[in-house]
């Protein structure tokens, strides 16, 4: 991920996965979850904290924007024939 400077950072441009990655698959998570990204999930969330899990680095637990959670599995969720639906932004 871009490291942004500023806290209303906005993308310049955006495009669509075409492999998985284990960036790709934090991204879907987030993007399940109702956030463009892991910025956007600590600018809405005033800074909460991201739980992982230690082994694989894959978001564990979001917070949704109605605060519901999302839990997520230590494994691979997001799907060959969904990877092509993940947004991958450029700052």
């Amino acid at each position: 991920m871009a490291c942004v400077t500023g806290k209303n950072s906005k993308p310049k441009s955006m495009s669509k996965a075409k492999e998985w990655t284990v960036e790709v698959e934090n991204l879907f998570r987030f993007q399940q979850a109702g956030y463009r990204d892991e910025l956007e999930y600590i600018q809405v969330k005033q800074g909460a904290l991201i739980e992982r899990w230690p082994d694989t680095g894959y978001v564990k637990k979001l917070q949704r924007r109605d605060d519901t959670f999302f839990y997520y599995s230590r494994k691979r969720e997001c799907q060959d024939f969904e990877v092509h639906k993940v947004k991958v932004y450029a700052y």
